[in-house]
């Protein structure tokens, strides 16, 4: 039985739990009764799952390592530009994957900075293609992710431990040992494992910096069988595997993200007591411009390379440029169009039943944007051309892709509008459409806008479905700049990179009003 009356109803928040199932799952089975023994896979596929496994491995390992002297700096120094740089640390995550790759390809790059510089002291260039490309891709976007996750662990010790601490005589590493650590040990598991999700469904970077077979994830690999082989029973099989690593992933994830309470607090802003040494400030502010280099260089090299191009670009690019705007509005319709009924429905229903769907949405974490496409393929292949539906099924597939991290927005808001205010409407039989549009919608503005510019941006950086569906006359601005590097034009491929990059970040800026609402969280 609801707990309190739904603005919304239950049977919409029950459709939009179906649709979700339906596309997450629904095309799981299609891909499974597609699929046509283990026998089909041979010594390339294998090779292929233990290269995903071994660059997630190596990849969330890494950016978790590195992040912890980076949230470390970031949590005991105060300077000027540490809430923007705290930002900053945000962007990948909504950061076109293209766009990126293109610009570690100019700083990293056979001819990109870092080799000119080699060349000058005579040594040979850098070559980023292959598992080093791939890994250095991969720290590049969840290094900053893995930071904010640390950060958060310490920023939640209250202050007075310590103060407690430093009146009881602790040294550096005495507060390390006895505050920081168990704090790692309880934030850092979660940190590795969801980035090791993220990687294992990594395909733009596979598809741009593999380097050929010994550098094939299973997304790639599905993608080959799927658009080169048409071989649709290896690419379901493909994908079976590709979903049972991500739902073993996700779930290990859903388990250990949460850190343990450190204890309460007064409230007090924190400080970390005894880091005040010559040699620590001088490590903090390394650690700290090493990494803000690492993470503005390559965007800066697009910046630079692209803006003399901007206004020249072809007339495709610019209707590809329309297309994947059309694409990002739509998503973000939709996944709002989701996430609300859902969020009203979880909500609604006994704690027992609300987790399970709760649980059921974030899962969909786990479905990788190339199974669905497969799964959807197979289902439309026999009724009419997928081919011209390509836009539509990419706007359809981004929606489900954000939603979980739209509902983690706005669910957590819609609980507190309700339970602050929720008794009063019911006893002002306050009911339907108009309890929504009074009481709902008002406090879930702030979440709403976030959610909307995540979903945005993200499906207009997107090269994922529309790769396996999309021919010339349906192409998107990443499936257009993806040809425009592979073409090695790389000047209008920079171009056409800062303009994906604008689009994106002024997507999310006008749904978010500016920016994030907490720059320490």
């Amino acid at each position: 039985m609801a707990r309190r009356a739904q603005p919304l109803g239950l049977a919409t928040g029950i459709a939009a739990a179906g649709l979700v199932l339906c596309v997450a799952f629904g095309t799981l089975g299609a891909v499974a009764l597609r699929a046509e023994g283990m026998a089909r896979l041979g010594p390339a596929d294998w090779a292929a799952l233990r290269f995903t496994l071994f660059q997630a491995l190596l990849s969330a390992g890494l950016s978790v390592a590195l992040a912890v002297p980076l949230a470390r700096a970031l949590a005991r120094r105060q300077f000027p530009g540490r809430a923007a740089l705290v930002t900053l640390l945000g962007a990948p995550f909504i950061l076109p994957v293209i766009v990126a790759v293109l610009g570690l390809l100019a700083v990293f790059g056979r001819n990109g900075l870092v080799s000119t510089v080699l060349g000058w002291a005579g040594l040979p260039p850098v070559h980023i293609y292959g598992l080093h490309g791939v890994v250095l891709a991969h720290l590049f976007f969840n290094l900053p992710l893995a930071t904010r996750l640390l950060l958060q662990g310490w920023l939640a010790i209250p202050a007075e431990h310590f103060r407690l601490g430093a009146s009881l005589g602790f040294s550096a590493r005495d507060t390390a040992q006895l505050l920081e650590r168990p704090m790692l040990r309880a934030a850092m598991p979660g940190a590795f494992l969801v980035i090791f999700l993220i990687c294992t469904t990594s395909f733009a970077v596979a598809l741009t910096l593999g380097g050929g077979p010994r550098a094939t994830t299973v997304e790639l690999a599905i993608y080959q069988a799927f658009r080169f082989d048409f071989d649709l029973g290896k690419a379901a099989l493909l994908a079976m595997l590709q979903f049972a690593i991500g739902g073993v992933a996700a779930a290990l994830a859903l388990r250990f993200t949460v850190p343990a309470a450190a204890g309460a607090g007064m409230g007090h802003p924190q400080r970390i007591w005894g880091a005040g040494s010559g040699a620590l400030r001088a490590q903090d502010a390394a650690v700290i411009l090493l990494a803000t280099l690492f993470l503005i260089t390559p965007l800066a090299t697009v910046l630079l390379r692209g803006a003399p191009n901007l206004l020249t670009l072809p007339v495709p690019i610019l209707i590809a440029t329309l297309r994947s705007l059309a694409v990002a509005l739509c998503s973000a319709a939709l996944t709002l169009s989701l996430a609300l009924p859902l969020s009203a429905l979880i909500n609604a229903l006994p704690r027992r039943q609300s987790r399970l769907v709760e649980a059921l949405a974030y899962l969909s974490i786990a479905a990788s944007p190339l199974v669905v496409g497969t799964g959807l393929f197979i289902l439309l292949f026999p009724v009419t051309d997928p081919v011209a539906l390509a836009l539509p099924v990419t706007a359809l597939v981004n929606a489900v892709m954000a939603l979980p991290f739209a509902l983690r927005a706005i669910a957590p808001a819609h609980a507190r509008a309700e339970a602050d205010f929720g008794r009063l409407a019911d006893s002002l039989s306050l009911t339907g459409f108009a309890r929504l549009r009074l009481l709902i919608l008002p406090r879930l503005r702030r979440p709403l806008g976030f959610a909307a510019g995540l979903s945005a941006a993200l499906s207009m950086g997107d090269l994922g479905v529309v790769a396996l569906f999309a021919d010339q006359s349906h192409a998107t601005l990443p499936l257009q700049l993806y040809r425009l590097m592979a073409g090695y034009r790389m000047d209008q491929a920079a171009a056409a990179g800062l303009l994906l990059l604008i689009c994106s970040l002024a997507l999310f800026w006008v749904f978010d009003r500016g920016g994030r609402l907490d720059a320490d969280a």
